[in-house]
């Protein structure tokens, strides 16, 4: 009888501090760019989100600053990237920074683009959104 009532304690117990706990913690989606199977966190910005009772807005640097944070790849003209980002963003469009400060629109398909044939150093940038929000990832390439 005893291990009984031990048993219905632990259970009440351990019910009510998982009801202590907050549900639906909002966490800010990541982004990775893999390359030859590597796995690269993206550096985040201009993070917009609201969700419940939850609003958060984080704005930040230009690409050109941010790449700093990111150690720059390093790949073969026409290699393919892919993307991974946490919470299948609904849109995901790409732009690149060409050296000469150009900026161009580019093809994504299948969370995957396909590098220049031309060499030189590149930033890229994916505005990725979400019903509940929106997010920037930026990263550099030297493309040899």
């Amino acid at each position: 009888m005893k291990k009984v009532i031990s048993l219905i304690l632990v259970v009440l117990i351990l019910t009510g501090c998982t009801n202590g706990f907050p549900n639906g913690v909002v966490r800010q989606p990541e982004g990775k760019v893999i390359l030859d199977d590597e796995h690269y966190a993206m550096i985040q910005s201009n993070y917009e989100w609201a969700e419940k009772n939850v609003h958060i807005t984080q704005a930040s640097s230009t690409p050109e600053e941010l790449v700093d944070e990111f150690e720059t790849l390093v790949a073969e003209k026409g290699d393919t990237l892919k993307f991974k980002i946490d919470k299948n963003p609904t849109s995901i469009t790409v732009t690149k920074l060409n050296e000469d400060g150009t900026i161009d629109s580019v093809e994504i398909e299948d969370n995957k683009i396909t590098l220049p044939s031309k060499g030189g150093y590149y930033i890229y940038e994916l505005n990725t959104t979400w019903v509940q929000g929106k997010e920037n990832f930026t990263f550099d390439i030297n493309v040899k």
